[in-house]
């Protein structure tokens, strides 16, 4: 896989090359160099698609050159500051007040905004930039062909005319996500995590904890990037302008907290800024308020260095908690924001799938599925230094390439969280674990933002997380991070394989047959003929005949397919065909399939749910992993998430029949065994 290096100094990383046909920014600029022409992107091309998907675009944009909006466009100038971002038409402040805190931190803004670019005598119309997706970090590349209207930038766009930076990286963070109108809403905390790879924490100013403004400040000083925002109660107050200069549905970057002395004691100040370069804040404390004439001067002075009408602008911290209903902290890297001294988390990383019909089981109203969903199970042994009894643990769910797949109608899934106290040794945990045991800490609420996070304290111990949608048969892909103080050890439930498939009985003598038996052997002599043995045709005709009188079970009839999957299974002989006392032992398996099956099957529809396949082949001596039900579920299950008795048959006849291959090739019992072509081949066609 191609890779392009940063250069983020200490921060370097290598960053996997996004384009399609697999060539670096490097390469992709020398070709332009070489045959002297400005780089097209075919993978963002300048059309409206990359614009808007769900709508007609509303004016007429034309996509335009730095070099054809001004005379000596620079991508830098004088180094990359939070007054270079101005909001265009697109409602992306959440982006925009993320951007705002990156240029704050030197190193990663260097990783995000790779230095090796400009408008010098390297250029060839193309940009590249750096972002955090899903635990890894991809290279993005971009011509700087941009959307504008009467040769004035729509979107993202610096006070400097002449200034590009800020804008190319709007098109390129746009890119990842399929197109400018998908960066439409979110949250300043998404960005800031594709910016830094960080862990995010969200706090309700309303309900904080008490030292919250030590933990921004802390937070703060090591680097962590911040924002806040108004909550709205309807989109007719979104981007609304408050009495106090403030805008309501708005995102807002956190620049600096400070305290000072003020009329003999300490006030907690902070500084805020708005996207947008300007509109601030106009009560106590703002630029210009009588407050600062009581401050002392120099103190005054260190402190307002930098004021101006930018946007920027400070507050007493009381008055930020009344006026900001959230802010979001994303350390840049994983350490504690409430402890006194500084430490790394330990970090467990895992990626998974939500399938309907065998791990989408929904949230734990909907018990009968809950359980299905994936399972991973967390170890915590040391506990905190500062604590003798708990352990610290960050918890972070969140789901993959929703953005990207808003043009398909797909948006954010409703997810959360479940954490239960696991008992020693087991593989993974069934219905009834869940209908009898309460959860001992889980996500506060399901909601459909890209990630949920939490911080718990719990007792050392065994724990069992549960990730899910809040409704069940929702599918979609996501990613978990565990941050713990100290290690902690960390798997995935459910992922054993195995197969204990005892030998069959020996087949009961012709004068021992049971009357059951004996009717059996008349209905297969009377189709066997002179050979007395059954080729996969008549055995679909005899098993046809005797399931289709059985009324509690659906059934469609055996395909010819599974009925020489049978043959295969029970043929010791190799004669490509059954002879009855095969046949009989067969029909001995076959009748405790069928009581699996009625017994699954809770509601008396003639089928069993396919949530139900993993306790069901486990009964049968089959233990699969998550990833296997998946694709059994998909291969097997109905619209409405049943299996019908002939489907289940053939699933449960195959996978015995590739369990026993296998363990007859794996002679030392090692869960490996080697093949070559024509074996794999022949396996293949049999199975």
């Amino acid at each position: 896989m191609p890779y392009s290096v940063s250069s983020g100094g200490a921060n370097a990383v290598q960053a996997v090359s996004t384009q399609s046909d697999g060539k670096t920014f490097q390469q992709l600029r020398q070709e332009c160099l070489q045959k002297k022409k400005l780089f097209e992107d075919p993978d963002f091309p300048a059309c409206d698609a990359s614009l808007f998907y769900s709508e007609r675009v509303p004016i007429n944009f034309e996509w335009k050159r730095p070099g054809e909006l001004c005379s000596d466009p620079k991508f830098i100038v004088d180094g990359a500051s939070r007054t270079d971002i101005c909001q265009g038409q697109l409602g992306d402040c959440w982006l925009l007040a993320a951007i705002a805190s990156l240029t704050l931190h030197e190193q990663t803004l260097a990783r995000v905004v790779p230095h090796d670019q400009d408008f010098g005598p390297t250029y060839a119309g193309i940009f590249h930039f750096q972002f955090w997706q899903h635990n890894q970090w991809l290279d993005v590349v971009v011509d700087d062909r941009l959307p504008a209207v009467r040769n004035r930038l729509v979107m993202v766009h610096s006070v400097s005319n002449d200034e590009f930076w800020s804008a190319l990286l709007e098109k390129a963070y746009a890119k990842m996500n399929g197109s400018y109108e998908s960066l439409k809403g979110g949250t300043t905390l998404e960005a800031m995590e594709d910016f830094t790879g960080g862990v995010g924490e969200m706090y309700e100013t309303k309900t904080a904890p008490a030292d919250l403004f030590n933990i921004l400040k802390k937070a703060h000083e090591r680097g962590s990037m911040l924002g806040c925002s108004i909550d709205i109660t309807s989109s007719a107050e979104s981007e609304a302008q408050t009495a106090s200069g403030l805008v309501k549905g708005h995102a807002y970057s956190v620049t600096e907290l400070e305290e000072v002395k003020y009329r003999g004691g300490k006030v907690q100040l902070i500084r805020v800024r708005n996207p947008w370069g300007q509109v601030e804040w106009n009560g106590p404390w703002s630029d210009n308020s009588r407050e600062w004439d009581l401050v002392d001067k120099a103190e005054k002075n260190r402190i307002l260095q930098n004021s101006l009408e930018d946007g920027e602008f400070w507050m007493e911290f009381n008055d930020f908690k009344a006026n900001y209903d959230k802010v979001e902290i994303c350390n840049l890297s994983p350490d504690s924001l409430t402890e006194d001294t500084k430490h790394k988390w330990a970090v467990n990383i895992f990626e998974g799938n939500w399938i309907r019909g065998s791990t989408a089981g929904g949230c734990r109203n909907f018990i009968d599925t809950f359980w299905t969903n994936p399972q991973f199970k967390l170890t915590l042994e040391d506990t905190d230094d500062d604590d003798d009894d708990l352990c610290s643990v960050v918890i972070a769910l969140m789901q993959k390439n929703r953005r990207k797949l808003r043009k398909e109608g797909l948006d954010m899934e409703t997810i959360g969280f479940a954490v239960y106290q696991a008992p020693d040794d087991v593989d993974h945990l069934g219905k009834d674990f869940f209908r009898y045991n309460g959860s001992k800490a889980r996500s506060r609420t399901y909601i459909n933002m890209r990630e949920v996070s939490e911080r718990f304290t719990l007792p050392p111990g065994n724990y069992l997380l549960v990730p899910t949608t809040f409704q069940p048969h929702h599918e979609a892909d996501f990613l978990i991070r565990i941050y713990s103080e100290k290690k902690a050890q960390a798997l995935e439930m459910g992922s054993t394989i195995k197969a204990d498939l005892p030998d069959p009985p020996m087949p009961s003598l012709p004068e021992d047959e049971s009357d059951e038996e004996k009717g059996l052997r008349r209905l297969f002599e009377k189709i066997a003929g002179s050979d007395q043995a059954i080729s996969a045709r008549e055995l679909q005709q005899v098993l046809n005949g005797v399931l289709s009188r059985r009324k509690e079970i659906k059934f469609d009839g055996l395909s010819l397919s599974t009925c020489h999957s049978i043959i295969n299974l029970m043929d010791v002989d190799n004669t490509g065909q059954l002879e009855f006392q095969e046949f009989k032992i067969f029909w001995e398996k076959m009748k405790k399939w069928i009581m699996l099956f009625l017994s699954y099957d809770t509601d008396r529809s003639g089928k069993m749910s396919s949530y139900e396949l993993r306790i069901a082949l486990k009964a049968a001596g089959m233990q699969l992993n998550s990833k296997l039900l998946q694709l059994l579920g998909l291969r097997f299950a109905d619209d409405n998430y049943d299996i019908d008795f002939d489907d289940y048959l053939t699933c449960i006849v195959r996978l015995e029949n590739m369990f026993r291959v296998f363990q007859a090739l794996d002679k030392n019992k090692e869960g490996v065994v080697n093949m070559n072509m024509l074996q794999f081949l022949l396996l293949s066609m049999n199975v």
